[in-house]
């Protein structure tokens, strides 16, 4: 059985530059939604100075958003993908939910509902949004070659 060679979708040269060019993006991306979220921080946590407040969680996002930016630079791993991914998704997620649902405190959680958009929670909305395409695109669809089974062989040498 004659087997034909694997057809490539690019050379190493151009995925290793794409890898890059997303692992720029994402982390351009969670950089704008940290400092956002950092210069932000001070006028929410007035309204519940004592409490977790609005600050403390976007002080939160900042930092987590910073991480997941410099894993992403400094590895680009699968977990560092994921971690992106994750820390976008959820700011997102956040963001869109108490943009249009009026949830009400709970537990140590604030109210959080605020039904206006402004330049920097939309040029936050947009960079969350770019990070969670950037670090799926990575996640979902990048080849990540498997090391071989050792002590089993795919091909028999034929005697």
């Amino acid at each position: 059985m004659t087997r034909l060679p694997q057809r490539r979708h690019g050379s190493a040269r151009q995925t290793a530059a794409a890898d890059w060019v997303l692992r720029i993006l994402t982390m351009a991306a969670l950089g704008v939604d940290a400092v956002i979220h950092f210069q932000l921080a001070p006028g929410y946590q007035a309204a519940a100075p004592d409490g977790i407040g609005e600050g403390n969680l976007f002080i939160t996002e900042a930092v987590a958003a910073v991480i997941a930016a410099l894993y992403v630079l400094l590895r680009g791993s699968r977990p560092a993908w994921l971690l992106a991914l994750a820390v976008a998704a959820g700011g997102l997620a956040a963001l869109l939910l108490y943009r249009y649902v009026d949830l009400p405190a709970f537990g140590p959680f604030p109210a959080m509902y605020e039904p206006v958009w402004y330049p920097e929670k939309t040029l936050t909305a947009w960079a969350e949004a770019a990070g969670v395409l950037a670090a799926a695109a990575l996640t979902l669809h990048r080849q990540i070659p498997r090391p071989p089974r050792r002590g089993h062989s795919l091909r028999r040498r034929a005697r």
